[in-house]
């Protein structure tokens, strides 16, 4: 008997949390962070301050959440099996790629680029809640495919941020500075291949010539 309430209840509260978040990232595109409060986060999204208050204490917690919640479609998702490095770093790019194109990112971004002189927090919140929980997941990725034999790599972090940094310096941060900037899913997919097909051939373990270099 207490399944269904508890049940509706959590229901209602994600729907609430939705509401503001959506509310948030508008009014702090339209106003900046500093200029939009609390309050007129609560009236946007229709909930009351306590509601409001009882989910998110600070503007800096909402936005730790706003960030949080953008990057974990991807981090959230099952790593791709080891073995076959072209295959997982493609699936891995797919999914970055589809990311970084999504509008809510270019958003945060504009975001944290407007307040950073004021808000350096903002930053800060933005790479270590967002960015860099999914370095980590690539990162993470390429040990496992390093201690399977798979591929050589003597910095994982460097390799992981050379692969994320193909990809989005052109899917990205051009749509981000350019106005109209425009990317097509063809040109993103062959971006993608690139960036696999670059990696593999620098850290691709090919049987005699690895051991020789090893």
């Amino acid at each position: 008997m207490t399944a269904t309430p508890t049940t509706y209840h959590q229901r209602v509260a994600r729907e609430k949390r939705a509401l503001i978040v959506t509310a948030a990232t508008a009014l702090f595109l339209e106003l900046g962070y500093d200029r939009t409060s609390l309050a007129q986060i609560a009236q946007r999204s229709g909930v009351s301050r306590a509601t409001l208050f009882k989910q998110f204490p600070s503007k800096a917690v909402l936005f730790d959440a706003i960030v949080t919640e953008s990057w974990s479609t991807a981090e959230d998702e099952d790593p791709p099996p080891v073995g076959n490095i072209v295959d997982g770093l493609g699936t891995i790019g797919r999914r970055y790629a589809a990311l970084l194109t999504q509008p809510k990112m270019t958003d945060l971004f504009r975001i944290v680029i407007a307040e950073l002189p004021r808000f350096p927090e903002l930053a800060r919140a933005q790479f270590s809640q967002g960015k860099m929980p999914y370095f980590e997941s690539v990162r993470g990725y390429l040990l496992a495919e390093d201690e399977a034999g798979t591929v050589r790599v003597e910095d994982v972090d460097l390799a992981a941020t050379q692969f994320l940094g193909m990809i989005s310096n052109y899917v990205f941060w051009p749509t981000l500075l350019v106005p109209g900037w425009e990317v097509s899913a063809e040109r993103v997919d062959q971006v993608v291949e690139e960036a696999v097909r670059t990696i593999a051939a620098r850290y691709g373990a090919h049987g005699p010539v690895a051991a020789t270099n090893g």
